[in-house]
């Protein structure tokens, strides 16, 4: 069970630097804005995110927060990384902005499965 708490606090954390922290710091920097511009969404939308973003980070690693709430946030997490994706891939073709979404994504899977785990072990005690 310890090792699963590390997996999961590993994860989670990776996923709340990535969409909580970090855009949360940069968001109203000019090569933050530039970025929504260039896949053609307004600049509200880049602030909407954000405030989503932070949202569903919270969910995900404050422990009191009730677990349908959490699977709503990896639902989230998961729909922006797969349109972020799209997006990157629509604007500037097939790169490297194309596939990191998925390496988050990935990240994102690691956590949500060891979330379970960890409910599942929770539950059997």
């Amino acid at each position: 069970m310890k090792k699963d708490k590390i997996i999961f606090w590993t994860a989670t954390t990776l996923i709340a630097l990535f969409e909580g922290l970090l855009p949360a710091l940069t968001s109203q920097t000019e090569m933050a804005k530039e970025g929504i511009r260039h896949l053609g969404y307004p600049e509200y939308f880049g602030n909407a995110l954000v405030i989503f973003k932070v949202l569903g980070v919270l969910a995900l690693i404050i422990p009191q927060i009730p677990n349908r709430l959490k699977e709503w946030a990896y639902a989230g997490f998961t729909f922006d990384f797969i349109f972020a994706a799209i997006s990157h891939g629509a604007v500037d073709g097939i790169n490297g902005d194309t596939f990191f979404p998925f390496i988050v994504l990935a990240v994102l899977m690691v956590s949500y499965v060891y979330h379970h785990k960890l409910l599942q072990a929770k539950t059997q005690s």
